[in-house]
This record gives C-alpha cells, structure tokens and sequence, in this order.
C-alpha cells in the first residue's frame, strides 16, 4: 500500500466504497473520446463477440438496438485509446484510491441506448471475479454523456463494500449479466448523477445498479478497472484476463480479412 498522506476523495472511497471523481476530460475531450465511441457503436472498428447486449442476453447481430451495450477491452481492439489522456489519468487516480501498485486490469465500454428503459441489476463487481488474497479494487467510471437518474447514473450502496458478498445469479436468458437481491431503498444507496467528462470510483465489493434510459439520447460510459499488478498476474494465472487474449486474436482476424 502506498505510504503517502491519504486525500480526501480516496479517504471517502475507502469508507464509504464510493466516491465522486470530479473532471477528468475537458470538454474537448469529451468529443474526441465520444467520436471514438461511436465508430465502436456503429461496428467501424470491429468488435467481435466482445460486444453483447447485457439487456438482452445475445450478441449484437443483424442490426438490431441493443438495450445495453458493452464492449470488453475497446483499448485492445483500438490501442490508439492508450495514446489518449484517460488511461494515464484513471491509472494515477487509481494509486490514489487504492495504492502504488495499481495497474489496469481491464476497461471497457457500457452504452444505454435512448428509450430502451432496461435496467443494469444491483451486483457486485466481485461477484464477477476469481477469488484474490489482496481484494483491493477500484473501478472509474467516467460519464461521456449527461448522466442522470432518466437515462440510467450509477448508484451505490454507502459501505457496501464492507459487507460480504451477496448471491447473484445469472440474468435474464444469460447474457453474461449477474444480479443480487438489493434496491433503492437499501439503506445507503444514493444516485450519482455525473456531468460530462467527470467521474466516480467505486470498490469491487460496492453493490450498485443504474436504471433504464428512457430519454432521447445515449448514455455512453466507459470504465476503466484496476487493481494491485500481483493480483493482475495472480488473475492471470488462474485464467482471468476479461477476454484479452481473444480480443488480440479478434483484431488480428479481422485485419487479415
């Protein structure tokens, strides 16, 4: 863990498993990171079956809405993202919440599109994962659109992250998705509403949720995770790597078509 005097943000991370981020992209860009998104939506730059439809329980196909959109390791099918200022600024961010030894474990894109009103279930992160001896977590999620409680803002549950895991179990016709028995009026759970370009932090034990969008416009997110660089390799050896390696192999395929 890292020895340096605690700030405040990290300090209500810590206690509280979540915390607003505030700025970490200008408004410019947000534009350049929501162009770069879209060629993503649009099946520009391809995606393989790294893209699913977490609403629906089935990959992108023939053109069909997705209600929520999610793109595993969009930096490894499009490593220009790496040049960009979010990865430098989400890994600082990242030693400041949870220590010096943080690395990226992975990142991905989580899109709502307009007026398909489905829900993300309350889960916990860590129900996702292999089991770790160092548990420290932190997932940034940074808001490219207006986030609010109409088209889907995260919230979270206050000191959630302290309590045990819950049961989850798979959603819907088993698109990957889990859930847990929780709602808004757990006690503690508060919305997050995020302005463009800003950002909260939350643990991987955190139990949160979003609702449907129901507005005009997209809800384009994109979640940067990371974690201490041991548990990464330990992850690894254990065979959790959140789709890289096939997302490489995905890209070499489709450029040698």
């Amino acid at each position: 863990m890292a020895t340096n005097p605690i700030s405040s943000r990290a300090a209500i991370f810590r206690e509280d498993g979540y915390a607003r981020i505030g700025e970490l992209l200008s408004s410019a860009e947000v534009d350049l990171y929501r162009a770069i998104y879209d060629r993503f939506l649009t099946g520009e730059i391809y995606c393989g079956d790294k893209r699913s439809d977490l609403g629906a329980g089935s990959a992108h196909s023939d053109g069909a809405a997705e209600n929520i959109t999610q793109i595993m390791w969009p930096s490894a099918l499009y490593p220009p993202l790496l040049e960009l200022p979010l990865h430098e600024r989400g890994l600082a961010l990242a030693r400041e919440m949870i220590g010096d030894d943080a690395v990226l474990d992975f990142d991905m894109l989580i899109d709502k599109a307009p007026h398909t009103g489905m829900p993300t279930p309350w889960h916990q992160d860590a129900a996702y994962w292999v089991d770790l001896p160092d548990t420290r977590a932190v997932s940034i999620w940074v808001a490219l659109d207006e986030s609010i409680l109409d088209n889907g803002c995260m919230w979270y549950v206050r000191g959630s992250h302290e309590t045990p895991i819950r049961a989850h179990w798979p959603v819907g016709a088993g698109g990957g998705a889990l859930e847990c028995e929780c709602s808004e009026d757990e006690p503690g759970a508060t919305p997050v509403p995020l302005t463009p370009g800003h950002a909260a932090a939350h643990a991987g034990g955190t139990l949160h949720y979003s609702r449907g969008n129901t507005t005009d416009g997209h809800r384009r997110a994109y979640i940067l995770n990371y974690r201490p660089a041991d548990m990464v390799r330990l992850e690894r050896e254990k065979g959790m790597d959140h789709g890289l390696k096939d997302n490489v192999r995905t890209v070499r395929n489709a450029a040698a078509r």
